[in-house]
Parts: structure tokens; sequence; C-alpha cells
């Protein structure tokens, strides 16, 4: 399984745009090599290099399994039209949070996750609770690592 982004290439800098000074919109994401029996997607997104320890960015989940992409800005809501929910961040709201690195270079991780279920799990869930859930149940993974510095 891979995932890209349009936006920019594994190891490079993400745009401002996708940032706390930008709009702070999710990026566009794309992937493919999806393996056979995949049932959902789940999606987190977070930053080893905070101060205070990984700062969680975005969780995403229950995406569908027939999906190949995200477009760019996906709605904030705690539950998507296509049945994808948003689970919480470390910046206490639903939906994606941009880079916002206090100061120097971090990596922000997009990590893709196929499984061959639906996770039974509500809006809200934190990256722990989807983590658990997922245990025995991913067919696949797959991460594109971008830089943001302020």
């Amino acid at each position: 399984m891979e995932i890209s982004s349009p936006s920019f290439k594994h190891g490079e800098f993400i745009p401002r745009k996708y940032s706390c000074d930008g709009n702070d919109v999710s990026p566009p994401l794309n992937w493919e090599n999806v393996p056979d029996g995949t049932k959902s997607f789940a999606l987190i997104s977070d930053d080893p290099d905070a101060p205070m320890g990984t700062w969680v960015h975005w969780v995403l989940y229950n995406i569908p399994a027939d999906l190949r992409s995200l477009a760019e800005g996906v709605p904030k809501d705690r539950q998507l039209k296509n049945g994808a929910m948003h689970g919480a961040t470390d910046f206490r709201r639903p939906g994606y949070g941009g880079p916002c690195p206090p100061g120097g270079t971090h990596r922000y991780f997009f990590k893709l996750y196929a499984l061959d279920t639906l996770l039974k799990l509500g809006p809200g869930a934190t990256k722990s609770d989807v983590v658990k859930a997922m245990q025995g149940h991913i067919l696949g993974q797959c991460e594109l690592m971008g830089k943001y510095k302020r």
C-alpha cells in the first residue's frame, strides 16, 4: 500500500496553506495498492517532535473501503457524509489541525491503515482508542511524512 499527496512529496516541506499559519485545511491524499478484503481505512496524523511528546493532528476512521483519496479540506464535522468519523486530536476539536510547531523543524506523519472491519467506535475516539480497536484488523499500512518549520 502506498500513500502520497500532490501537494508535497515524502520528506519534503508541507506547504504553509495546510498549517496554522495558512488556511489550516487538510492536504489532499491519495493511496493505492490496497489489500484485498479491506472494509475500511483509518488515518492518523501526528508530530513525534512536539516538545511535550507526540502531538495528534488528525484522526479519521471508518473511511469507506472504495475510496482511494481524500480531497483537500476535508470537512471538520464529527461524522462525514460518507460515514467516516473524526476522532479527538490534541487541539481538542474534530477534524484536521495543521502543523503549528513552537520552533524548529518538525516531522508530520500521515499513517493510513487498511482494515478488515469497520471500527465499533463513535465519533470523537482518541488515537489510542483507534489504535486499540485496530489490533488484529490491519491488512496493510503506509505512511507519508512531511516537514514544517515556522
